[in-house]
């Protein structure tokens, strides 16, 4: 695995963002990997009749693997930066627990993050 997933990334991969499907065209077979927590996010937005539906990311299941927040990720919680109610920080900090490379368009959210490698496949 080289990058982790955010809610985001997946999204505008699914709905037919050009330049993140160009990116994921790119990768690797086993190079993208979804944070669990991600996963999370996506499956409400699509449970509230939001893009994509779930066929596609059932699809999109079969060639990406969800990856467990598991007991090394929530060691690394703690050192981060806290906000209340965000779950950018755990993602983060499943990010940093696996030394991946977050994929996200929302950057503004992790800059405090110590150590933690950021890519926008949108731009």
């Amino acid at each position: 695995m080289r990058y982790l997933l955010d809610a985001n990334a997946v999204i505008f991969a699914l709905t037919g963002h050009p330049r993140v499907l160009a990116r994921f065209a790119n990768c690797d077979e086993g190079d993208l990997a979804l944070s669990a927590i991600a996963f999370a996010e996506v499956s409400l937005g699509i449970a509230r009749g939001k893009p994509p539906s779930p066929d596609v990311m059932a699809g999109f299941l079969e060639e990406v693997a969800v990856v467990p927040f598991d007991e090394r990720a929530a060691r690394y919680y703690p050192q981060l930066p806290f906000r209340r109610g965000n779950f950018d920080r755990l993602i983060a900090a499943h990010a940093l627990s696996l030394d991946l490379t977050l994929v996200t368009n929302n950057e503004a959210d992790f800059p405090d993050i110590p150590g933690l490698r950021i890519e926008n496949w949108t731009l």
